[in-house]
């Protein structure tokens, strides 16, 4: 046992001696792979802060060339500015000295001439002076030369009021009576000449371009009275349109404003009124009640309101349609309106409408001959009635309610002026004016156009010669060519040849003045001298 242990025990002994020797022998290898590694560490740190310090040194030395490079560069740079700056100071400086030198040399001319002309001004003055001396000198020997003629002129018309028995305020009235008389004899006959002269050419001219206008324009001619007749069926409708105790034909003429008048005429009913919408809304309601066969109150009533309606749509489209035709646009709502409801009017018998459009275009043709602006031309003349559409409803003459009109909705003053000066009452202050009151004479002056009545027509002849007997030195005198022309026969002891020039223009003037005539009338004023005597 006791081997058993010391064997066990010398077995461990030589163990623990065996693993410390192999741990001494592996902290010797440990310290020497240590102090191996920190070596090749060390060679590895050494060899790459050698290899810093050549990328360094190559990076400062590259720096060095690029910082002699840049510096190099910069020096020349600066001296090539320096050098360009100094040239640009010369050449300004060549330039300032140039400038300096043509001043100087313009101050220098400049002083020359002042002086010159000092020279001259101190020559002028001392002619001057010697010309003033002279002229007081002239002056003198004038004012006393003035003094003996006037002395002797006023001895001169002494001695002749002495011979003349007249004095002197009397004979230079008397001279200027006689110059009067004979410029006024001279005037006569040089204005005779110029207008003889102006009314050829003026005639032949006008004459062209109303045939060219007439010919241009072409609008079909309607005539109408103030009354509409409605054909019946049969003349039992005539009871059915009185209705009971009258009370159907009251409705009608109340609704309508119209009147009916149903007498022993067969088979027809007059419808009579001065308002041409009301007369025509009148004659449709009742051609569609008697159409219908129904005819009681009620019914009227309702006919006439449907009537009115689509009337009023026919006036507007009638006004677009009379705008549209004479190419007129921008026309006022109420102004179209207006101007449809002249389709319903009637002037001697001519449709207003018509009319109107007809003096459109004429007005139109004759602006463009004479070169005047043809849109203000066909616009006055579209509107140049526009106040007969309301004249039954509205005081004054349908010029100045047309111009009211046209001027309540700020149309064109031209326009305005053209329709209140077409008959003549106003002024016209333009050339489209004119134009217009020119249309309007030829689309109511030629055949056809319009019916005066026995009466008119007789008043107008009486007046016309009326107006030419309140002349003074008018002995007779005749209306002739139906009212176109009236012919004066003056007294040869009161009137001479000069002054019947002017008469005919005073007669003229005074016509125009207060009558109102289709066309125009012509003044032929005559002079006739004669001498009688008797053979015994």
């Amino acid at each position: 046992m006791r081997n058993l242990l010391n064997g066990s025990l010398f077995l461990a002994v030589e163990t623990g001696a065996f693993i410390a020797i192999i741990a001494a022998v592996a902290v010797v290898c440990g310290a020497a792979l240590f102090t191996i590694g920190w070596f090749l560490k060390k060679k590895s740190f050494e060899k790459k802060q050698g290899d810093i310090k050549k990328v360094t040194d190559k990076m400062l030395d590259d720096a060095r060339e690029e910082g002699k490079k840049i510096k190099k560069e910069a020096i020349l740079e600066a001296k090539e500015q320096e050098l360009k700056i100094r040239n640009d100071f010369e050449k300004e400086s060549r330039e300032k000295r140039a400038e300096l030198a043509r001043t100087e040399n313009r101050l220098n001319q400049k002083e020359e001439s002042l002086d010159r002309k000092e020279e001259n001004l101190q020559k002028r003055n001392e002619e001057t002076t010697r010309q003033q001396n002279i002229l007081r000198e002239k002056q003198s020997e004038m004012d006393k030369k003035l003094a003996d003629i006037a002395a002797q002129h006023d001895r001169m018309i002494a001695e002749f009021e002495k011979v003349s028995q007249m004095s002197k305020e009397e004979a230079k009235q008397q001279l200027i009576d006689a110059i009067v008389d004979e410029a006024k004899k001279d005037a006569a006959g040089t204005v005779k000449d110029i207008e003889a002269q102006a009314k050829e050419e003026g005639d032949k001219k006008a004459r062209e371009i109303v045939s060219l206008a007439i010919q241009r324009c072409s609008t079909e001619q309607a005539t109408e009275l103030t009354v509409s007749v409605v054909p019946l069926p049969s003349d039992d409708m005539k009871a059915r349109i009185i209705g009971r105790e009258g009370r159907n034909i009251r409705t009608l003429e109340n609704a309508t404003g119209i009147e009916l008048i149903i007498d022993d005429t067969p088979e027809v009913v007059i419808v009579s009124g001065f308002d041409p919408v009301r007369r025509e809304t009148a004659r449709i309601a009742l051609e569609r009640l008697i159409q219908d066969g129904r005819i009681h109150p009620a019914r009227i009533e309702e006919t006439v309101e449907k009537v009115k309606k689509e009337l009023d749509q026919q006036i507007k489209e009638a006004g677009e349609a009379a705008m549209f035709e004479c190419g007129i646009f921008g026309l006022h709502p109420e102004i179209v309106k207006l101007l449809g409801r002249l389709k319903f009017r009637t002037s001697y018998g001519q449709n207003v409408l018509k009319h109107s459009i007809e003096v459109s275009h004429l007005a139109g043709v004759m602006a463009t001959e004479l070169g005047a602006d043809v849109a203000l031309a066909k616009r006055a003349g579209l509107l140049h009635d526009l106040g007969k559409a309301v004249d039954f409803e509205v005081e004054g003459t349908h010029m100045q309610i047309g111009g009211d009109i046209a001027k309540k909705y700020r149309e064109n003053n031209i326009v305005v002026n053209a329709i209140l000066a077409h008959h003549g009452d106003v002024e016209p202050k333009s050339v489209e004016a004119v134009l217009v009151a020119a249309a309007d004479s030829v689309s109511g002056a030629r055949p056809g156009a319009r019916r005066e009545t026995t009466t008119n027509y007789i008043k107008r002849l009486q007046q016309l010669e009326e107006i030419s007997s309140s002349f003074k030195g008018v002995e007779k005198c005749y209306a002739i060519q139906a009212g176109r022309e009236v012919r004066v026969m003056v007294k040869p002891e009161q009137v001479n040849d000069a002054q019947t020039l002017f008469l005919a223009k005073e007669i003229a003037k005074k016509i125009e003045k207060e009558m109102e005539y289709p066309g125009q009338i012509k003044v032929n004023v005559i002079r006739e001298w004669r001498a009688t005597e008797f053979a015994k």
